[in-house]
């Protein structure tokens, strides 16, 4: 896997994806004149929360409304984009046989790779840890919505995949960026084959990087991810919550890089669609029917792929 190996004998990163901003959010001179903005809606958080985080929750809640101001984070499923049986096969090429980042020097550099294919050939015990940070209102609240949104991938994989009060191999940490720098010891309890170096990636992101997620497998099946730890950050508002939650999840189940040609979908970084659409959902079902198998090239499943978006979409597009 082109260097990766930066954990112990046991274990192997093999997927690292992170929504990041791609855009100016700097505030610029207004000289049009435009109607009252709408009140930003600020992410709830509890009482003792630093200057920091609550800078951080009105950067995000602005730039949400931003972006929702100028018709992205749709939640629509897509519609009204069409994609054939061809664009299918080509996009589950460019999102589930490549990787967005590459480890070099033991850290992780976003520069595109091809991979061979990779998922859970065990089932996944997703597990979620809130931060203090977060109202017991919105954990309650989070919590359903990722249970009915695991419900829907596991509907789409045919793959066991729960969400777990304990024992999860597939850790989701909803925190502040205060809580963030202190994750290393429930990091490394949750994950004890991750490397010093991962933990310290993870706890240190910057606010650009929205959330992410780290997937790793075992050395004896290089392929098969047996591991997974996704950061999202509590100061996001609802919307990128959830988007962040939807698309970190789904990454994390072996669908890794993102790509600026793949639409309807949430797998690029243009902030179009917030939340997963029929074309990925199609995605993740091509990625765990079982003609295909962990570790095969791009070259070995082209044909088999191609032969399943045509029964998935038939002949005309949808």
């Amino acid at each position: 896997m082109n260097g990766l190996r930066l954990l112990p004998a046991l274990m192997m990163v093999l997927a690292v994806t992170a929504c990041e901003s791609s855009l100016d959010t700097s505030a610029g001179p207004e000289t049009s004149i435009r109607p009252p903005a709408a009140p930003v809606a600020v992410a709830a958080m509890t009482v003792g929360q630093s200057e920091e985080s609550r800078a951080l929750s009105l950067f995000y809640a602005r730039l949400e409304q931003r972006l929702v101001a100028q018709g992205l984070l749709r939640q629509d499923g897509g519609a009204g984009t069409a994609f054939s049986a061809a664009d299918l096969a080509r996009n589950f090429e460019r999102i589930a046989l490549f990787s967005e980042y590459t480890q070099m020097g033991g850290r992780y550099v976003a520069q595109q790779s091809r991979a061979q294919l990779r998922r859970w050939e065990k089932p996944v015990r997703i597990e979620l840890h809130f931060g203090a940070s977060v109202p017991d209102a919105v954990k309650e609240a989070d919590r359903r919505r990722i249970e009915a949104y695991v419900r829907r991938l596991r509907r789409a994989a045919g793959h066991p995949i729960d969400v777990v009060a304990s024992n999860g191999n597939f850790h989701v940490f909803v925190a502040s960026i205060d809580e963030q720098r202190k994750l290393g010891p429930q990091i490394m309890a949750a994950e004890p084959g991750l490397s010093r170096q991962t933990v310290r990636d993870i706890t240190s992101l910057n606010r650009n990087t929205y959330c992410a997620v780290y997937a790793s497998s075992s050395s004896d099946q290089p392929n098969a991810y047996v591991s997974a730890i996704a950061l999202v950050r509590s100061e996001h508002p609802n919307l990128f919550r959830q988007s962040c939650y939807q698309e970190e999840i789904v990454q994390g189940l072996g669908l890794a890089n993102d790509n600026p040609q793949v639409r309807p979908s949430i797998f690029n970084d243009d902030e179009e669609f917030a939340l997963l659409t029929r074309h990925d959902e199609l995605l993740l079902k091509i990625l765990y029917d079982r003609r295909l198998r962990v570790g095969m090239t791009a070259e070995e499943a082209r044909p088999i792929v191609q032969r399943i978006a045509a029964q998935l979409v038939g002949s005309d597009p949808v």
